[in-house]
């Protein structure tokens, strides 16, 4: 399953695409919950 899969069925994608820019900290938190590698995670979250 993609990433956006993941936070469309997570039911995060709303907060995620909220929080993506303004904070950071919470968006990488949002991306472990589900279980997306470390590598990615600061692909998207720059």
């Amino acid at each position: 399953m993609t990433v956006n899969e993941r936070l469309y069925v997570s039911g995060l994608i709303d907060e995620f695409d909220k929080v993506k820019t303004t904070d950071k900290r919470r968006a990488k938190e949002i991306l472990r919950w589900l279980r997306v590698d470390e590598p990615l995670i600061e692909m998207i979250v720059k």
